[in-house]
């Protein structure tokens, strides 16, 4: 209640020891949180999509997980997709009242022709934004599988939702600013959830993003670094592989660690489902496809 009564050390001092106790608190949602990325995993396995929603922070917050997933994972931008109460112009500027029409989000999810193979998550710090609410009605109607995460117990979004995430980070520093602790936390939670599903869905080879799309100099040389590393081979042979592979490290990767031309490695890869290690055990095998 003093905060106008700190200097500016203080002020940080505070906020700091405040932001510490986020990731304790999104650790006692982990089951949750682990049953939402298999909801992830089977819309994307099935070809279907994750769509965010939510209004303010939150509603920028799932904007921001889902256009970091096609640079980092190469997926197709419909494949994860972020809405927000009051539309585009809602993302850098308030659009008064529109959290406050749940009709609205039933109209936007209705463009996007939401069905049974769709994973909605509904993000919301209160945990009774309107918007949000009208939004899991409709994606549970139309058969998705739903998720709602707030930063509240007991949060009434959870009844509209068939998973419910709720993480506690208790009071703001600064009251009722829900993009401190609670916009933290909804990052957190967003983030594991596409990573661990891009990484379900074999988008990644040990700990590495092998489906990176290679859009700038800073990303090529990503993907050079990144065969290296999977492949143990050097700068220069990494180069020359993610060539001959036609700037796909997954190719490149396979084809240097087993020496074989790109047509078996693509190939291998086909038949492991796009997963880089499966890829590598069936070249291992000589004659996986008979026996895998």
């Amino acid at each position: 209640m003093n905060l106008d009564e700190m200097n500016t050390h203080e002020i940080l001092q505070v906020m700091n020891e405040e932001d510490k106790t986020v990731p304790d608190a999104v650790n006692q949602a982990i089951n949750q949180i682990e049953k939402a990325v298999s909801a992830v995993i089977d819309s994307f396995t099935k070809g279907g999509r994750l769509i965010y929603i939510g209004a303010g922070t939150s509603g920028r917050l799932g904007i921001l997980d889902a256009v970091e997933c096609p640079p980092t994972f190469g997926t197709d931008p419909e494949q994860v997709q972020g809405l927000i109460a009051g539309g585009e112009d809602a993302i850098i500027k308030a659009v008064e009242g529109a959290e406050d029409d749940p009709e609205l989000a039933k109209a936007d999810l209705k463009q996007l022709q939401i069905n049974e193979k769709d994973t909605v998550i509904g993000l919301a710090a209160s945990g009774r934004t309107p918007y949000v609410i009208g939004g899991l009605q409709y994606s549970y109607h139309a058969g998705a599988h739903t998720v709602a995460v707030s930063c509240n117990k007991n949060a009434k979004i959870s009844q509209y939702a068939d998973i419910p995430i709720e993480v506690e980070v208790g009071p703001e520093i600064l009251t009722g600013s829900t993009r401190l602790k609670a916009g933290t936390a909804q990052k957190l939670v967003v983030n594991m959830i596409s990573t661990s599903a891009m990484i379900g869905i074999g988008k990644v080879y040990k700990n590495l993003m092998v489906d990176v799309q290679l859009t700038n100099k800073k990303l090529v040389e990503r993907a050079k670094n990144i065969i290296s590393l999977a492949g143990q081979v050097d700068y220069d042979t990494a180069t020359a592989y993610l060539e001959k592979s036609n700037r796909h490290p997954k190719l490149a990767i396979v084809m240097s660690k087993m020496a074989c031309s790109y047509d078996d490695a693509k190939r291998y890869l086909e038949q492991a489902g796009g997963f880089v290690r499966e890829a590598i055990r069936l070249a291992n095998n000589k004659d996986g496809d008979s026996n895998d």
